[in-house]
């Protein structure tokens, strides 16, 4: 059976995911972008992210993939055009809508087309985006706001196995097609209106925020109390009510989701004059909670003048080159300023965290990174940092001290190598 084709506007992490998704499942797409450069290197069958899957899948669909500077094609081939956009934070905490409108600006005035909104955006964007297309003469443009829910890492995965698609329109033919062309991943559709749509997708990252955070919480409380979180989360876990997803304690969230989406949430209820004090508290136990591994360092070596610290990791999460709110980026600069000298390494992310991390020596492997080194942080919990070889480690240092900023790591290995273990919340 013929499947319609799709329009994506953006090439990023979610827009390329879900074209070559799209694709995978026999449509045609017409994927757009404004930079030359990315689209030229997509052509060429270049990857400009790493995603787990995703290079495997472009090449095998490259027939079905259109990649373009230029909107036309789209809109030729499309009456769906999903928008995958950038919208990053500003100074004042709202979220970055210039790249949303210049694609509404962008549009001809059309009956036929659908401005499908996966790019994340604040609650009411949908009402000013219809009024700005009704202001522009293209009031006849169908709208449906349709998040995306996609994690990096495990993208690909989550785009064939949904928990669920969220489609708010105000009815039309455009959100039948939206259901229609998920139809066949097979995940509960939830149709509502635009303006709950946007909000499940905001409310759904900070309610997870929400639950790092307070597992940090309960971790800082466990190392006062002799209690270990790791066994706290294990017991709470079980609790269907409470569930054990995200309920690790570690050094904080990063990445371009949560900071971003808890952050604008809570800007959104301050701008409608509701103070989100609980999503505040969020947002300061993150912070915090980076900072936290500088005392544990100082508790064991003193002063951290000359101290060569390791940074195994430096993504925000395995899987991912991604940088964005990386709790490395906070750690390593809070490290230099106490006078440290500190050495990183990650198997993937090096490329985008030197232009980031500026006075952070990168080392080829890990154990180069430790050579010297008086203390270890492991920052991302990436496979071959988890199953490091602790007697080569630590043969390989100069001190003892490996700190498990993710509680990744067995505490018995690692002691059993001579070293001193210590986790976030454990005793």
């Amino acid at each position: 059976m013929s499947r319609a084709p799709v329009g994506v506007i953006g090439t990023g992490y979610v827009g390329l995911v879900t074209a070559a998704g799209f694709a995978e499942l026999g449509s045609e797409v017409w994927c757009v972008d404004v930079d030359e450069a990315k689209i030229a290197a997509l052509r060429a069958g270049q990857i400009p992210i790493h995603e787990p899957g995703l290079e495997e899948v472009v090449a095998e669909q490259r027939d079905r993939l259109h990649f373009s500077t230029d909107l036309g094609p789209a809109l030729e081939h499309a009456r769906l055009l999903l928008v995958a956009v950038g919208t990053p934070p500003t100074y004042s905490g709202d979220a970055d809508l210039s790249a949303v409108l210049a694609v509404v600006d962008s549009l001809p005035a059309s009956d036929r087309h659908a401005l499908v909104m996966k790019s994340t955006v604040p609650v009411g964007t949908g009402t000013t985006v219809r009024r700005l297309l009704a202001d522009q003469g293209k009031g006849e443009l169908a709208y449906v706001s349709c998040p995306e829910f996609l994690r990096e890492g495990s993208a690909l995965r989550d785009f064939r196995h949904p928990d669920r698609v969220v489609i708010g329109d105000d009815g039309g033919w455009a959100g039948d097609a939206v259901a229609e062309l998920y139809a066949p991943l097979g995940a509960p559709a939830i149709r509502t209106d635009v303006s709950s749509a946007e909000m499940v997708k905001l409310a759904s990252n900070a309610f997870l925020a929400t639950k790092i955070s307070f597992i940090n919480e309960i971790a800082n409380v466990c190392e006062e109390t002799g209690a270990d979180v790791v066994e706290v989360a294990r017991g709470m876990g079980l609790d269907g009510r409470i569930g054990s997803s995200f309920l690790h304690a570690g050094l904080g969230f990063g990445g371009s989701c949560f900071p971003k989406d808890v952050s604008a949430l809570k800007q959104l209820a301050g701008n409608s004059g509701y103070h989100f004090q609980l999503l505040g508290a969020v947002i300061e136990v993150n912070e915090l909670q980076k900072r936290r591994v500088v005392a544990k360092l100082e508790k064991h070596l003193g002063h951290l003048v000359g101290r060569r610290i390791a940074l195994l990791g430096v993504a925000f999460k395995p899987d991912t080159d991604d940088m964005r709110e990386a709790s490395s980026l906070v750690l390593s600069a809070r490290l230099l300023a106490e006078g440290a000298r500190v050495h990183a390494y990650d198997p993937v992310a090096e490329e985008r965290a030197r232009e980031l991390m500026p006075g952070v020596e990168f080392s080829q492997t890990a154990l180069d990174a430790l050579a010297g080194a008086d203390a270890a942080v492991l920052v991302t919990e990436w496979p071959e940092l988890v199953g490091l070889d602790w007697s080569r480690a630590a043969e390989a240092m100069g001190g003892s001290l490996v700190v498990d900023g993710r509680n990744a790591l067995d505490p018995g290995a690692v002691r059993a190598a001579g070293l001193t273990y210590e986790g976030i919340g454990r005793p």
